[in-house]
């Protein structure tokens, strides 16, 4: 499975009242405490790679509701014009227990980005507004797919064009690599 996601920097109140001018639908409201883990056999930061413990609690009217955690491998980037990459995720049922099998194979935590996030539905794509602590705003349009990551592509391009934002104005550096490079 390929995850197909454009990012780019963009002020939320903007994008809010884009949205609300088109058939998105706001589908939910997350804080996510990402920690990165470190390989004792190969240097992520060179491969390209992340190991991460997301901890992600859901909220309804400001209120905390229910937090689950959730472990995720992400391979390399796949593309040169998108930050498409293959993941694998699943979750976990006690997050200490899952550090604890981490740190006892010698993975050992590098970093923590902690992010607000509005997730919304447009054209069968999900648009994230995300508040980083640390970095400031952004935007990603992404979808998953099999093998058709030129059309997923293509089409995370119209739906930021759909929101009058620029894909010519992406990054494709990792929130985790934007915090190490501050």
């Amino acid at each position: 499975m390929y995850e197909v996601e454009v990012k780019l920097p963009a002020d939320h109140e903007t994008v809010r009242a884009r949205l609300a001018e088109t058939d998105a639908v706001h589908d939910a409201r997350v804080t996510q405490v990402d920690t990165y883990y470190g390989a004792p056999h190969r240097d992520f930061a060179e491969t390209d790679e992340a190991l991460r413990l997301r901890r992600e609690t859901h909220r309804t009217d400001g209120e905390a509701d229910e937090t689950t955690t959730k472990m995720t491998y992400k391979g390399p980037l796949v593309d040169a014009e998108s930050k498409t990459r293959t993941e694998h995720e699943t979750a976990v049922a006690d997050d200490e227990s899952a550090m604890g099998i981490l740190s006892g194979l010698g993975f050992d935590p590098v970093a923590t980005v902690e992010k607000d996030r509005d997730f919304y539905s447009l054209d069968g794509y999900t648009v994230t507004l995300d508040a980083v602590t640390g970095l400031g705003e952004f935007v990603e349009v992404e979808t998953e797919t099999e093998d058709g990551i030129d059309a997923a592509r293509e089409g995370a391009f119209a739906v930021l064009r759909e929101l009058e934002l620029d894909p010519d104005d992406q990054i494709r550096t990792s929130y985790l690599s934007l915090l190490l490079d501050e």
